[in-house]
């Protein structure tokens, strides 16, 4: 029989919580109705634009082991079936309780954790963390980009007392954000891929952006490992919150002579990359089943962690040359385009400057009988700087020899209008707006990326391709990742 992911009594006493009426055993942890799974422990915490106490019949209904509730909300769901009852708090009572069963988590395990952040590549780094550690031990580690103030605590809460490893992932818009997450995770090893002008619209300058990424040292267990990219200008920033933290040692991954971790030879081939490295002085050669310089500088930083972990390099090596991307990140699909085909790189999820820079160098890169294609939605949270960090990736369209580019939004409008005629496809408000220009553009031979921010449900572009041409799970391609 498998083993319940919490005892009920430890895990009320971790919330100092009571409880009304009988639960159910807890099989795991859910905060959506739509999402819930029999048993799960449903937490009402209160979102940006819906509360959670909103569902508690519907999650108990669906069969929920009980449902966690602030006191003042008790009485109102009394007949709902089971709740667990919390105490207030400062903020969202629920939220808290979460947290602090997410503390009880980390203090019952004896896993290896892992922290990763970065302005670019921090889920693709998890996921392939993940991916090298599961072949080495139970590996627990955070689903999707679950990042933030409830993402954080939702994925340590979730995770199993016999797991082997953990790695989680800390995101941030706002100085301040990774700190009490750092703190809450407790990580060994904490790992910052780049820092690059994200969300600047929230900082003064990018030095602002490195040192809210540092914060992911301040929650370091005593003698724990700091990696830290050395090619990043921001390195001797980031080394020094490193430093000021309980951090016993620093490693550094990157191309830079300097780097602990060092690129010698990086091989990119249309669908996977080779890379000889020394990892602390001992060489290493591995294939990765990702094209994509950018994938390959952060396969260093995986190294690094293996080796801070104590952890099989070699296993781990082995492992990379079978890594598959994340959704919306990557993933390469064959199209069915009237008599030939055609490829579909997904790149949906999220951009920034860096990103979009590095998707493109990556489409260049595809083996391709007919044109690159972009389809490009706008770049969030980029401020005043908006519009000229749009504009200033036309020089990257024409440094990569992308044939034709479609764009969605005022922010790519910039960029639309500072390409030459010839590589315009066409431009729209909305995703939505384009996605029949797109669909009757496509030709046999073509490779169509598409990328935006998340908010900008570019998404439906690459959902409308699959639909039209025939794009579906059996043809998905193993390769991709950019980060």
């Amino acid at each position: 029989m498998t083993e319940p992911l919490w005892i009920l009594d430890d895990a009320l006493a971790a919330m100092a919580a009571r409880l009304s009426g009988e639960a159910r055993p807890l099989a795991g942890i859910s905060i959506d109705t739509r999402t819930l799974k029999v048993g799960d422990l449903f937490f009402a915490i209160r979102g940006e634009a819906r509360d959670g106490h909103d569902f508690v019949r519907d999650a108990l209904a669906r069969g929920a082991g009980a449902a966690v509730v602030a006191q003042d909300r008790e009485a109102e769901l009394e007949g709902a079936g089971p709740l667990v009852v919390v105490p207030a708090r400062d903020g969202d009572a629920v939220l808290g309780a979460m947290r602090a069963l997410a503390a009880a988590a980390r203090a019952r395990t004896g896993a290896r954790i892992v922290a990763v952040t970065g302005s670019v590549g921090k889920t693709g780094t998890k996921e392939a963390l993940r991916h090298v550690l599961c072949a080495q031990g139970a590996t627990h580690a955070s689903v999707a980009s679950y990042n933030n103030h409830w993402g954080v605590p939702l994925t340590l809460s979730r995770m199993p007392a016999a797991s082997a490893f953990g790695v989680f992932e800390i995101g941030m818009n706002h100085p301040g954000e990774i700190a009490p997450l750092t703190r809450l995770v407790r990580p060994e090893i904490a790992l910052v891929t780049t820092v690059e002008p994200v969300h600047i619209e929230h900082f003064r300058a990018l030095p602002g952006i490195a040192d809210a990424k540092g914060e992911i040292f301040g929650g370091l267990e005593p003698g724990g490992v700091a990696v830290i990219n050395r090619d990043n200008p921001s390195f001797e920033r980031l080394e020094a919150h490193a430093r000021a933290s309980r951090a016993g040692r620093v490693v550094s991954f990157g191309e830079h002579r300097e780097a602990d971790v060092r690129a010698e030879r990086i091989v990119l081939r249309p669908d996977l990359s080779i890379v000889d490295a020394r990892v602390l002085g001992l060489p290493v050669t591995y294939q990765l089943g990702t094209p994509g310089r950018h994938t390959a500088l952060n396969s260093l930083a995986v190294m690094a962690a293996v080796h801070a972990l104590g952890a099989d390099l070699a296993l781990a090596a082995l492992s990379l040359a079978q890594l598959r991307p994340p959704a919306g990140r990557g993933a390469r699909t064959i199209l069915r385009v009237g008599e030939g085909e055609a490829l579909l790189v997904d790149e949906s999820y999220n951009a920034n400057p860096a990103s979009v820079r590095a998707a493109l160098a990556t489409l260049a890169g595809v083996a391709a009988s007919g044109r690159r294609i972009a389809v490009l939605g706008d770049m969030l949270e980029l401020g005043a700087e908006a519009p000229r960090l749009h504009r200033d990736l036309a020089q990257a369209v024409d440094e990569h020899g992308i044939d034709l580019v479609f764009t969605a939004g005022p922010g790519m409008q910039e960029l639309f209008d500072a390409l030459p005629a010839g590589a315009r496809g066409a431009c729209a408000a909305a995703a939505s707006d384009l996605v029949g220009t797109v669909l009757s553009a496509l030709r046999p031979g073509d490779a169509v990326m598409v990328k935006g921010s998340n908010s900008t449900r570019m998404g439906r572009i690459v959902e409308a391709l699959k639909a039209r041409y025939g794009g579906g799970a059996g043809q998905d391609l193993a390769v991709g990742q950019p980060g």
